[in-house]
């Protein structure tokens, strides 16, 4: 059956692609970087995302992404998104079956169904971001990549700025699915949030982790961060999507009806500075140049078996832009810890 809805699938793509360029938003490729005579890219990239491209968080980030590296070296693009768990690997399937040369595949939870697809198509390319750290071994054809920007690493950079920024002393982090990677960023989170603060002369604690189990659920955003709010929470930072975005929808909302802006959120994995008002800062990984890498890779045929590391170390992880609702004296006791972390002497 589901080899059946594989090929109903591919077909369906083949005649979007034939009458209208594509079943993703976006093409890009030419004949400057790798493209050939006929305007058409030597390679092609395709994303699958469980959430929308236009969520304002995290789909929306991973497929600028694909987007900038693919137009860095001159490969098409197309994108499945809202996809439901179930389709997961038909989709792939589907791309592989149009000769795809990379599945780009933003989070942990596709790895079965990427591990699968790459056990049956040996000849194509499989990124994983947020794969674990022994995915690639466990692919039969050595090609699996796992993208692993570190977990921890992210929620110190959210962390701390929480931990200075918090009043009330309560924060929150809001989860999409109970993966080992948001699991690691909320840890990240709440030890920098209990550290900065304690230096800073006052107790931070962080709320328990809640998951939305959809990353799409923009409802359960909006019915979390109340909940939050009214447990005295005023910092907030999340791994889940659109999810997120409906958070902050609650977040702005309650700002509003106090009159002030006190309560604050922010934001992953790029800069969305100025996209809400209560967002005060973002945790940005630069995931176009960890693509970009399985591109090059692919074109010089050493594609597979490795995990690509993200850290603030290499450059891959940083902070992004800070609201003006986050104080002068602030902001460089925020850069003096973003420093400590570069330097591997934070909390030690």
């Amino acid at each position: 059956m589901k080899k059946l809805l594989a090929i109903l699938l591919t077909l369906a793509m083949s005649l979007s692609l034939a009458a209208c360029g594509g079943t993703g938003t976006d093409t890009t490729g030419g004949t400057e970087d790798g493209g050939d005579s006929s305007g058409e890219s030597a390679y092609r990239v395709a994303m699958i995302c469980d959430s929308s491209i236009s969520d304002g968080g995290w789909g929306m980030s991973c497929y600028n992404a694909m987007v900038d590296a693919a137009e860095e070296h001159g490969w098409e693009t197309e994108v499945s998104d809202s996809i439901a768990q179930s389709a997961y690997y038909d989709t792939i399937v589907s791309y592989c079956d149009l000769g795809y040369d990379l599945i780009y595949a933003p989070g942990n939870q596709y790895t079965d169904a990427v591990l699968q697809a790459a056990e049956e198509f040996p000849d194509v390319a499989f990124a994983l971001l947020n794969g674990g750290e022994d995915t690639p071994a466990q692919a039969a054809n050595g090609n699996v990549t796992s993208l692993l920007p570190n977990a921890q690493q992210v929620g110190w950079i959210a962390g701390a700025l929480a931990g200075l920024m918090t009043q009330s002393g309560t924060i929150a982090f809001i989860g999409g699915m109970e993966l080992d990677t948001t699991l690691g960023k909320y840890q990240g989170y709440q030890e920098a949030a209990a550290y900065v603060g304690e230096q800073e002369g006052k107790t931070v604690t962080t709320l328990d982790i809640v998951y939305s189990g959809d990353f799409s659920a923009t409802d359960k955003g909006i019915e979390f961060a109340k909940a939050m709010i009214d447990q005295g929470a005023d910092v907030f930072f999340g791994d889940a999507s659109a999810v997120d975005s409906g958070a902050r929808q609650a977040i702005d909302e309650a700002n509003a009806a106090s009159g002030s802006v006190t309560i604050y959120d922010i934001a992953q994995p790029s800069d969305l500075l100025g996209q809400n008002e209560c967002i005060i800062g973002s945790q940005v990984t630069d995931n176009a140049s960890l693509v970009g890498l399985c591109m090059e890779a692919v074109e010089n045929g050493t594609f597979g078996g490795e995990v690509i590391y993200g850290t603030l170390q290499n450059g891959a992880l940083s902070a992004g832009a800070l609201s003006d609702l986050v104080p002068a004296d602030v902001q460089e006791k925020y850069q003096s810890y973003l420093d400590q972390m570069v330097n591997d002497t934070f909390m030690k």
